[in-house]
């Protein structure tokens, strides 16, 4: 009887992996492709994690019928902070009581961000985000892919070797990326805090060990010296002028300026934060001076040719799910193009995390991370706040059918 149990078990086994490999079809009305290419009625296939066909659509039956919405990648918001989060008594938790407590506001963070169609997050940075990263990946609980720096080099009185070392110490922690803070926060005006021999040694260790690196930084001078350093990205960079942006264009450096979320959640969530450290009356008015100059900073930075500006948000505590209001500020405040905006979401963004064969795009051997939305955000970018669907990696997260 031995082996009439173990056939039993073949079987069982053989039918379960059909199950799991079987073709998911979705019929698609029209596809942006992350690139800035636009299709019309067509279908996609999806085997396992990965898109495997793109092809006309045909009458019949698919498991999924988008033909009237609109699909186009899961959105990658390069610069977030999924741990941040409000207390059971509705203000802002700078320390929890336990690291137990922190993990699960983050994952409740993560499962709003994914349901909102962004499907990957760079976290900047948070040692609990290593436990959110691996949680997520496990794909037990719906949540974003999360790429993290994990704690942030800030310490301004670090000599250079000890920054280096500071950057080994996270890589062996488990970083993916890592970041440093060239600047004060804004709220405190947003001076120099590193020299540029600290700048050089922070970035060439990281590039030395195999990391990115991505550098909150707003003045001009600093921004320069995070520039010529051969830093990945500059983050923020409110006070910086053409010249230098002109001189990001030509090293290739990214630009993710967060002008459209962060500082406004702030004034929305106001009583929240009001009072705990540099959430002051001095503090608020500082943000709500830089709305206006990020803005126009913005505006200049979309004529510079050939800078790479990406889709990042700062989104913290009272901003997680939003994340699309970034992108249709930027539109609609900032002029910016609507397919631009949505490539600096996309495929641009997954470059900037070196990932740019793997998510961002939709074509044949792609991960298939894929959102679906009410509307064409091409003419109107509130679409983004409409999705209905949302796939990572071939597991669908969300589908409510649209009415």
């Amino acid at each position: 009887m031995k082996w009439i149990h173990s056939a039993f078990l073949f079987l069982l086994m053989v039918s379960i992996n059909f199950a799991q490999s079987k073709p998911i079809t979705i019929h698609v009305g029209t596809l942006l492709d992350g690139q800035g290419g636009i299709l019309q009625n067509v279908t996609l296939v999806i085997t396992d994690s990965k898109i495997t066909k793109i092809e006309p659509s045909r009458p019949g039956p698919a498991d999924y019928d988008f033909s009237k919405l609109t699909v186009l990648p899961g959105l990658i918001d390069t610069h977030n902070h999924l741990s941040w989060h409000f207390g059971p008594d509705g203000r802002f938790v700078a320390h929890d009581t336990s690291p137990a407590e922190t993990l699960g506001y983050t994952l409740e963070n993560g499962f709003v961000t994914i349901e909102s169609g962004v499907t990957t997050v760079q976290e900047l940075g948070s040692a609990i985000d290593k436990d959110a990263r691996a949680a997520f990946a496990r794909g037990v609980l719906p949540g974003p892919r999360v790429i993290t720096s994990l704690q942030p080099i800030t310490n301004s009185k670090l000599s250079p070797e000890e920054i280096r070392e500071q950057v080994r110490q996270r890589k062996a922690e488990g970083a993916d990326v890592t970041k440093i803070f060239a600047s004060k926060s804004i709220r405190d005006g947003g001076g120099a805090t590193l020299t540029r021999e600290q700048i050089e040694a922070a970035c060439g260790e990281a590039k030395a060990q195999g990391l990115r690196s991505v550098v909150h930084v707003y003045g001009d001078e600093t921004i320069r010296q995070v520039v010529e350093a051969g830093c990945t990205s500059v983050e923020h960079g409110t006070f910086v002028s053409d010249e230098t942006l002109k001189l990001m264009a030509s090293r290739g450096t990214y630009f993710d300026p967060n002008v459209g979320l962060v500082a406004q959640n702030y004034l929305l969530n106001r009583s929240r934060y009001q009072g705990i450290g540099n959430y002051d009356e001095a503090g608020f008015a500082a943000m709500e001076k830089v709305i206006p100059q990020n803005l126009e900073m913005f505006k200049r930075a979309l004529r510079i040719p050939g800078l790479k500006i990406i889709f990042g948000t700062d989104a913290v505590a009272g901003a997680h799910g939003r994340n699309v209001e970034e992108l249709i500020f930027r539109v609609q405040a900032g002029g910016q193009d609507p397919q631009a905006a949505i490539i600096s979401a996309t495929s641009l963004a997954a470059q900037s995390l070196h990932l740019e064969n793997q998510i961002g795009t939709i074509r044949p051997g792609m991960q298939a991370d894929l959102i679906a939305v009410e509307g064409d955000p091409l003419k109107d970018m509130t679409a983004l706040r409409r999705v209905v669907f949302v796939m990572k990696g071939g597991d669908v997260i969300k589908y409510r059918p649209s009415r």
